[in-house]
C-alpha cells in the first residue's frame, strides 16, 4: 500500500523529530517509524469503518420512521433509496472486516453522528444522488459508481475527517492521500458475490521497502555528524543556522541515500527528495535543495566516493 516516496516521508518525519531534541534515543525513534508504518492500515480500516457507521446510521434513521409510524416523506425515500444501496451493505455485512475492527477500539464512528448526519445531507443534497435517485432499480453497477463517487466528492476531502484524523493521529495526515487512492481502487473492483475483492493489505507488501526504511533511518541518525560535514562548503552563500531545519533533514537523508544505497540511482534520490521538498518545506527549498545535491553527486562521483550498482529500486 505504501510506496517508496511514502517510507521516505516517514523517514523524514522521524528525523525532524529527532532533530528538535525531544530526548528520543534511536531505538525509540525506529520503534516509532515501524509504528506509523503499521498505523496506516489502521487508517484504512478506519475509512472502512466510516462506511460501515455510514450505513449503519442511515438504517437507523430508517427505522425510527418505520417504528413511530412517522409519515414517510421525501426525506425517509431518500435515505431508504440510500441504505438499500448495496455497495454498503456488502462492507457492511463484511465477515473479514468486522474481525479486523474488533480490536480497534479508537474507532468509534458511532460517536460522531453530527459528522455522520452532515455527511448524508451533503450526499443527498447532491446532483449525482439526485440522478442516482431517480433510478428505479439501479444496476449493481450503478449502485458501484454512486459509492464510489460519494467517497471522492464527500468522504476523501471533508475538512471533518481531516480534524478528525489529525487529533487522533498525526501520521495519518501524510498517509491520507495513499489511502484514500487505494481505497479508491479497492472499491472500484468490488464485487459483492466474491467477498475477497475486499482486500486487507499489509502496509508494505515487500520486506525490502521496509527494510530500506530502517536502514535509511539508522543510517541518517547513526552519521549524523558525518552528514552534516558533507554540507560544509557546499552551501557558501548559507550559514548553516540560516538553512531551514527541514531542508537540513532532507539533504542528510538525500546524501545518506546517495552514499550508503548503492542500488539506487542518484538520479532517483535526487528526483524523489526535490519532490518531498516541494510538497513539504519552503518555496524556495527545491532548487536549493537541487544545487547542493548536484554539487554533491558531482564531487562524490570525481572522487570514487559514490559507486551505484544494478538497475535500482525505486
Amino acid at each position: 500500500m505504501l510506496t517508496r516516496r511514502h517510507i521516505r516521508i516517514k523517514v523524514m518525519q522521524s528525523v525532524y523529530s529527532f532533530s528538535l531534541g525531544k530526548e528520543r534515543k534511536l531505538d525509540e525513534e525506529l520503534k516509532f517509524f515501524k509504528q506509523s508504518v503499521s498505523q496506516s492500515f489502521d487508517l484504512y480500516l478506519l475509512l472502512l469503518a466510516l462506511l460501515k457507521a455510514l450505513k449503519n446510521f442511515l438504517d437507523e434513521q430508517c427505522q425510527t420512521y418505520e417504528l413511530q409510524h412517522i409519515k414517510r416523506n421525501q426525506n425517509y425515500f431518500e435515505l431508504k433509496k440510500l441504505s438499500q444501496n448495496r455497495i454498503l451493505a456488502f462492507i457492511n455485512s463484511h465477515t473479514e472486516l468486522e474481525n479486523q475492527l474488533k480490536n480497534k477500539k479508537y474507532i468509534r464512528w458511532d460517536l460522531e453522528f453530527v459528522f455522520l448526519k452532515d455527511l448524508i445531507h451533503q450526499i443527498i443534497a447532491s446532483q449525482k444522488f439526485k440522478d442516482y435517485f431517480s433510478l428505479e432499480e439501479p444496476s449493481i453497477n450503478e449502485e458501484q459508481q454512486f459509492i464510489v463517487s460519494c467517497f471522492k466528492d464527500h468522504i476523501a476531502p471533508s475538512a471533518y475527517l481531516f480534524n478528525y484524523l489529525e487529533d487522533h493521529q498525526l501520521t495519518w495526515i501524510d498517509d491520507l492521500p495513499v489511502v484514500n487512492t487505494f481505497l479508491l481502487k479497492v472499491l472500484k473492483q468490488l464485487n459483492i458475490n466474491q467477498p475477497k475483492t475486499l482486500v486487507f493489505p499489509k502496509p508494505i507488501e515487500n520486506l525490502e521497502d521496509l527494510e530500506y526504511g530502517v536502514a535509511l533511518l539508522e543510517k541518517t541518525l547513526g552519521s549524523d555528524a558525518q552528514l552534516a560535514e558533507e554540507l560544509d562548503g557546499k552551501t557558501p552563500n548559507w550559514e548553516t543556522d540560516r538553512i531551514a531545519q527541514l531542508d537540513q533533514v532532507i539533504l542528510k537523508i538525500a546524501i545518506a541515500e546517495l552514499l550508503f544505497f548503492p542500488s539506487i540511482p542518484e538520479r532517483v534520490t535526487i528526483n524523489e527528495y526535490l519532490e518531498i521538498a516541494k510538497d513539504y518545506s519552503t518555496p524556495s527549498s527545491n532548487n536549493f535543495i537541487n544545487g547542493v545535491l548536484d554539487k554533491l553527486v558531482r564531487e562524490y562521483k570525481a572522487n570514487k566516493r559514490m559507486i551505484k550498482t544494478g538497475r535500482g529500486l525505486l
